[in-house]
């Protein structure tokens, strides 16, 4: 089992922290859990407080979009602890859906989406594993450049 104090070790030595939750901009709730699952809205990708916005292909790399997801990734386990109380009831990392505000020739969304991916992986093992798609869309809401959801098996309190 990853702990919550293994999983702050681990950001520490990746030299990441998480953010502080962001606030639903409309009519939803970050996390929904239902029978064993924690279905996590859609988060955007926030670096250094700022929003990563723009279009893949068009003025943001595909450098700058791992990242994006990475941030994207971060915030749904900013996510999960508030929701949760703590990160260790995370069993697995069931699914990821990363979505790629792109143009019509872009086709890196997998290799942007693995942003959040090998996050998952580095913090969680084998239980960081997941199915996911990775979608290109032509715009995202305020303009994001990415963003990711999730679906994430939990235990009990």
């Amino acid at each position: 089992m990853t702990t919550d104090a293994a999983i702050d070790a681990k950001l520490a030595e990746l030299g990441l922290v998480l953010p502080a939750p962001a606030a639903p901009v409309a009519a939803y709730v970050p996390v929904v859990v239902a029978g064993g699952l924690a279905h996590v809205s859609g988060q955007l990708p926030f670096v250094d407080g700022a929003l990563v916005k723009g279009r893949l292909g068009e003025n943001v790399s595909a450098e700058q979009g791992y990242e994006a997801a990475r941030a994207c990734g971060l915030m749904i386990l900013a996510q999960l602890r508030a929701a949760l109380g703590s990160l260790d009831r995370i069993e697995r990392i069931v699914k990821l859906g990363a979505f790629v505000s792109s143009t019509g020739d872009f086709t890196e969304q997998p290799k942007v989406a693995n942003g959040a991916s090998e996050l998952m992986a580095a913090l969680f093992g084998e239980a960081g594993k997941h199915a996911r798609s990775a979608v290109g869309v032509p715009v995202l809401p305020l303009g994001a450049a990415v963003e990711v959801d999730a679906i994430v098996a939990v235990r009990a309190d």
